[in-house]
């Protein structure tokens, strides 16, 4: 819906594509890949969502790189524009991260997110 023609709305980190491909092999054959949206919520406005999906919907932008596929919702595609997805564990927790430039502030937990107002 919002995607540039010829380029993907997100990147995949090689730590993300491990991570996914294994949520859906986990699965058992139920779970096509990972939906991503945004969601009102938060200190700073918005939250980004991830969950198991178990089809794609008719209007999901879709990324798949070496297997892994994440599907983006109609809603959140023009907010995801340009967002590299990676996948980090660190001594006391671990995740997806979200590197996303359409981003202009994010509360002090980093769980919620805001947009430039448009014009």
């Amino acid at each position: 819906m919002f995607a540039i023609p010829g380029k993907d709305p997100v990147t995949l980190t090689e730590a993300a594509v491990k991570r996914i491909r294994k949520l859906v092999a986990d699965s058992d054959g139920r779970v096509q890949g990972l939906r991503i949206g945004i969601k009102k919520g938060g200190c700073a406005g918005m939250e980004y969502t991830m969950e198991h999906a178990e089809e794609i919907g008719e209007h999901d932008a879709v990324v798949e790189v070496d297997g892994a596929r994440v599907m983006i919702a109609p809603m959140a595609q023009m907010f995801l524009i340009g967002t590299e997805i990676d996948f980090q564990t660190s001594l006391l927790e671990s995740g997806f991260v979200f590197r996303n430039p359409n981003v202009v502030e994010s509360c002090g937990c980093g769980e919620s997110i805001k947009f430039a107002e448009q014009a």
